[in-house]
């Protein structure tokens, strides 16, 4: 089978799959909104000097017993971290602190950038992690779609290479919904890659499937029974390559790309408990 554009817009095009996704997106912003007036928060903290690398730090009452970074997802291209703050109540609810953090986004940038600043982020989060109120020997990431992607990327970061005086394993275990870990499929996206601006050589160096876990830290995974076959695939890819540190792949069945993300924030689903686990919250 000749694999043409039109094949690979039919794997990766989730907005193409699911017409209603921005009654998602809307849903995902007003539920945010709710979010920040409830919770305590604290808004667009630099961990860098673009005005893009910040993150919003919500807090549980009295001290956090772990801390979760959440990465968004939007092709590296779109949303922001405000359309997500509704992914903290869970977890602030349970007693830990969450760090939704932004990154520059495609075609300002390029995904090894933003790879570097979900990095830069993780290792500010390490530092400073009393002044969030939290452990930094109890730090979890999670992310959703490209934040799947960058979670894996964290999870295969060699942080004392990154910066000197980190330890091996600055995150504790990672959870991954709907990720992509080969990045060659995208490139050969047109819609997507329109914006990305991937080369073939540009895809290995930020593919995680193709590099090791950095430690033995446990790693989560999901995916929709709902969602494309090209995320499937790419579910199935980085169960087999990182099958030795692989703690849990969570079934989710009747879920699409979009729905699966208000399945990670609801305490009662299944993903929402194994990402209550993962932190042992």
């Amino acid at each position: 089978m000749i694999k043409d554009a039109a094949y690979y817009e039919s794997m990766f095009n989730n907005r193409a799959a699911v017409p209603e996704f921005q009654s998602h997106f809307d849903s995902w912003a007003a539920r945010s909104e709710q979010a920040r007036r409830t919770l305590d928060v604290e808004l667009d903290v630099p961990y860098g000097d673009d005005r893009m690398e910040t993150m919003d730090i919500f807090r549980p009452h009295g001290e956090a017993t772990a801390l979760l970074m959440f990465i968004h997802g939007g092709y590296w291209r779109s949303l922001d971290k405000k359309h997500h703050s509704f992914v903290a109540t869970p977890f602030v609810n349970a007693g830990a602190a969450v760090a939704a953090i932004n990154y520059s986004l495609c075609p300002a940038v390029k995904v090894e950038e933003i790879v570097l600043q979900c990095l830069k982020a993780g290792a500010w989060l390490y530092r400073n992690a009393a002044e969030v109120g939290a452990p930094r020997n109890r730090i979890f990431v999670a992310g959703h779609s490209a934040g799947g992607h960058l979670t894996a990327m964290c999870m295969a970061a060699q942080w004392p290479r990154y910066s000197r005086g980190l330890p091996e394993k600055v995150m504790q275990g990672g959870l991954s919904v709907s990720g992509i870990y080969d990045l060659d499929p995208i490139a050969r996206t047109p819609s997507i890659n329109a914006d990305v601006r991937l080369t073939e050589a540009d895809a290995l160096k930020v593919s995680p499937a193709w590099m090791p876990s950095a430690t033995k830290a446990p790693v989560y995974i999901a995916v929709g029974g709902r969602e494309l076959g090209g995320f499937k695939e790419q579910h199935a890819l980085i169960a087999n390559q990182w099958s030795g540190v692989i703690a849990g792949d969570i079934p989710c069945p009747d879920d699409n790309h979009f729905s699966i993300l208000n399945s990670f924030a609801n305490p009662e689903s299944e993903l929402g408990k194994a990402a209550l686990r993962m932190m042992a919250l």
